[in-house]
């Protein structure tokens, strides 16, 4: 590999160089395809990730992470088409602090999808500092293309229209209700379209995304690919194994998504598996003399009911000028339940709502939905409809949805919102994409694959366990089980997880049988 000076050279596709930017040319390496030889030898540019940053915390990050580099990838638009428009994507790097045992690259993934890999990577950068992760890979994380920092990014709604859709909670289901409901997916798809553009639309799904990570892989100056992804980044993952099989040197899938379930299965496993965190939750809380739910967990979904389903007619002020509705009640706790850590908040926000007020649970939904303090939104949960519905074929099956609905609402009590089965069914935006999915749900093809780990949590209410278990099956894998109630679980404090996953990474090695920890 050879580093240049800012100075000393321009990028490969073009562009003035910055000051306090290092290239490096480090690629190609390992296989690369006919035809796109200019991506896979690219040359890298390493500088300040100040311009990389897309929220007020990013920006908290990186200031107190010197040690943190950024630069851009240059990758084709459409791979049918490498002669045409080109897009770019965001990375991060943390270099490994033991360069004479270095391995290579560590990419990560942390799922969504939508999420941002740079944010990732900078928050899991203290987390292998200590252990031969952080010593012997280079850790690093990227943004999708579409996503966060990459461009150009995935974009539908402004900050005021976001507000305003949350603000217009609609729990209506008679017809009238559905139809307007309708107009607002159709509305919005018209949207997405106009602001990102039908070509990105087009070419953001996983099918794309795992291409990158090829070039990527090269780029970097990895042979093959050492890979970690969390709940969608499993699904990442895979895709990435079956079309690149003999480039893996190793996957660690942690949350997995089971690739052969379709979207409406895929809801109610985990309506069921947020259903079953709730009741852990319910079981903690019950426990306590403050507890918000009383002192009965077999009452504890008729006491959440009686908090929040009233919201659907009569929203209560957060204190910021704008009004907690059942909608961002019910987000709130979701996203209290994807971790233990916040059944603390979530059991305060519930306490805080029987006085009337909805500060606490309108910050969790916030969190969610991507806000920021200063009412500045991520375009997460934009770019997640964008993916979702090029990976899976569009369904104007109202039979199906409408039984996906009242599955969905039996397998999670908690979330019914009291009101009459609708007639119709709306959909969701992916009825109405202006796009054609690119891929669709079915069991990967990963023949030459090598040996890979995959991380399954018994009570993950996002990924449910038995997803896991397919997915093992489904690559031939090795299973770690891990018993607790949360959402992945590899670098979140378990000295169990963590031995298995890094002593694999590292050194390739892992248990003669499939292993099991707990909390």
């Amino acid at each position: 590999m050879t580093a240049l000076a800012a100075g000393g050279c321009t990028a490969v596709f073009g562009g003035q160089p910055e000051a306090g930017v290092t290239f490096e040319k480090a690629g190609p390496a390992g296989s690369v395809p006919a035809g796109l030889e200019k991506f896979y030898g690219q040359q890298l540019g390493w500088g300040s990730c100040d311009s990389y940053a897309t929220s007020e915390q990013d920006k908290k990050t990186f200031a107190a992470s010197p040690d943190l580099k950024c630069a851009r990838l240059t990758v084709p638009l459409d791979y049918a088409k490498p002669d045409g428009r080109t897009i770019t994507l965001g990375l991060l790097r943390r270099k490994a602090t033991d360069p004479s045992q270095r391995i290579g690259s560590l990419l990560i993934n942390p799922g969504g999808p939508g999420a941002s890999g740079i944010s990732a990577a900078a928050s899991l950068s203290s987390a292998v500092a200590g252990n031969d992760l952080g010593k012997r890979f280079d850790l690093v994380g990227f943004d999708p293309r579409g996503i966060g920092s990459s461009e150009p990014a995935v974009h539908c709604l402004t900050d005021a229209e976001r507000d305003k859709q949350r603000a217009d909670d609609i729990e209506d289901t008679s017809a009238a209700g559905v139809a307007k409901e309708v107009a607002q997916l159709k509305d919005y798809t018209a949207k997405c379209a106009q602001r990102s553009g039908a070509d990105l639309l087009a070419n953001v799904g996983t099918r794309d995304v795992a291409k990158d990570l090829d070039v990527m892989r090269s780029a970097l100056g990895d042979k093959k690919l050492s890979y970690l992804g969390f709940s969608y980044g499993t699904f990442l993952g895979t895709t990435y194994a079956e079309q690149f099989p003999a480039n893996v040197r190793a996957l660690v899938l942690d949350g997995a998504v089971d690739p052969t379930q379709s979207p409406t299965d895929a809801e109610v496993a985990q309506s069921a598996g947020f259903q079953k965190a709730f009741d852990q939750f319910a079981a903690w809380c019950v426990q306590r003399q403050d507890c918000a739910l009383g002192k009965d967990a077999g009452k504890a979904v008729q006491a959440y009911h009686d908090l929040v389903v009233p919201l659907i007619n009569h929203p209560v002020d957060t204190g910021d000028n704008r009004k907690l509705t059942f909608a961002d009640a019910t987000t709130a706790t979701i996203q209290a339940l994807y971790t233990q850590q916040l059944w603390e908040t979530l059991n305060s926000g519930l306490v805080q709502l029987k006085r009337g007020l909805g500060l606490t649970l309108m910050a969790m939904a916030d969190l969610y939905d991507g806000r920021g303090e200063d009412g500045k939104y991520s375009n997460e949960q934009d770019a997640f409809t964008a993916i979702q519905c090029v990976d899976n074929p569009q369904s104007n099956d109202q039979a199906a949805e409408l039984d996906a609905e009242r599955r969905s609402t039996a397998a999670a009590p908690f979330l019914d919102n009291g009101q009459p089965m609708p007639t119709s069914a709306a959909g969701d935006a992916c009825a109405y994409w202006p796009v054609p999915n690119t891929s669709q749900p079915h069991l990967p093809q990963v023949s030459g694959l090598p040996a890979t780990l995959v991380v399954s949590t018994t009570n993950d209410p996002a990924t449910p366990y038995q997803a896991g278990v397919n997915l093992a099956h489904a690559l031939g894998g090795f299973l770690l089980t891990y018993q607790s109630t949360q959402h992945t679980a590899f670098l979140q404090g378990s000295e169990c997880v963590d031995q298995v996953g890094v002593d694999y990474l590292v050194n390739l090695k892992l248990p003669a049988a499939d292993p099991r920890c707990s909390s």
